[in-house]
Order: structure tokens, then C-alpha cells, then sequence
């Protein structure tokens, strides 16, 4: 096809590496898989899918939560709600294996890091008040 990219992102519906780049909606870069027929962004079927805050600032966020053991102190830190931050942590925690990897090789975290991430989001599971 003249002016179409061919990708090696896989489908963030089917996990297909039959994609091509498909322009961008919204400022987000999209694609399209020719298996499956449907449009996905980069964090299609990731806890970052339909978030309108950057990747980069959730990611700062869950940090602060990391290094400083506090929603607050994050919330303090980010100018972002307790409550949000909250929502961006039940997020992480449904795709923990996913996260995890993330943490380990792109943020070079330390498996105690780590570990001490996860018993911060098991702690604060139960009280943490959902969203409306």
C-alpha cells in the first residue's frame, strides 16, 4: 500500500504483528490490524487504555506512591487527586504481571522495589474510595 507504514506492534485486541500505522486521533499515534480489522493506540489492552492523563505523569505518580509509601504525599506532589491516584493503583494492581515488567526493565526497579510496591498496593486496596 503507497504511504502506509507496515509496524511490528502487535494488536492490542488479538496480539496480531499484522498491523500498519493508521494516523493518529486525539494526538495519540493509531493503528490498524489487518487479522482482526479493528484500530488500537499503544496502550490498548493495558492499564493506560482510556486514561486522559500521560502515561509519563501516571508513571510519576505510581512512583512518588513507590518511593514514599503515601497517596497523600503523592497527590501533595503531582497536583493530582488522592482519589485518582487511587484508581491509577487498583488499575496497576489488575495487570500486575504486566506492570511488573515494566517496573523491572524500563524503570530498572529493584525486585525489592518491587516487592515493597505490591505489599503498598495490597495495603491500601481496601480502603482506598472509589471513584464516581
Amino acid at each position: 500500500m503507497p504511504g502506509v507504514t507496515v509496524s511490528r506492534r502487535a494488536c492490542g485486541h488479538c496480539g496480531s504483528l499484522r498491523t500498519v500505522s493508521n494516523g493518529s486521533s486525539h494526538g495519540h499515534h493509531q493503528w490498524q490490524c489487518h487479522e482482526c480489522g479493528r484500530s488500537f493506540r499503544a496502550t490498548t489492552g493495558t492499564p493506560m487504555a482510556q486514561l486522559k492523563t500521560p502515561v509519563e505523569e501516571v508513571a510519576r505518580a505510581l512512583l512518588v506512591v513507590l518511593r514514599r509509601g503515601s497517596l497523600r504525599a503523592a497527590e501533595e506532589i503531582t497536583g493530582h487527586k488522592y482519589e485518582t491516584i487511587g484508581d491509577w493503583l487498583r488499575r496497576a494492581g489488575d495487570h500486575a504481571e504486566a506492570l511488573t515488567a515494566v517496573l523491572v526493565q524500563e524503570l530498572h526497579l529493584t525486585e525489592v522495589e518491587v516487592d515493597e510496591f505490591w505489599s503498598f498496593v495490597r495495603r491500601k486496596k481496601g480502603t482506598l474510595r472509589r471513584s464516581a
